[in-house]
């Protein structure tokens, strides 16, 4: 299933990033560089998808792609070549 998860890159001053969701305050990870930050959000989502299951939560509706054929939103980091 897939989601609209909100996040904040938010640089450190030793360097690298740490990622927060304003959605999921359960979600939290780093990175040395912002693709590697991006990069760790997918195993940071997973654990909080599960510490919900756990816990018999659902996850926030907010989150959830609109149905069917309507138009979605999404703003994603990429790189140049």
């Amino acid at each position: 299933m897939m989601y609209r998860v909100p996040l904040v890159f938010t640089p450190q001053p030793e360097g690298g990033y740490t990622v927060t969701s304003p959605a999921l305050p359960e979600l939290l990870t780093e990175g040395d560089s912002l693709e590697e930050a991006q990069a760790n959000v997918d195993d940071a989502f997973a654990a909080v998808v599960e510490l919900y299951a756990e816990q018999g939560r659902a996850l926030p509706a907010s989150i959830g792609l609109p149905a069917s054929g309507e138009v979605v939103w999404s703003e994603v980091l990429m790189g140049s070549p």
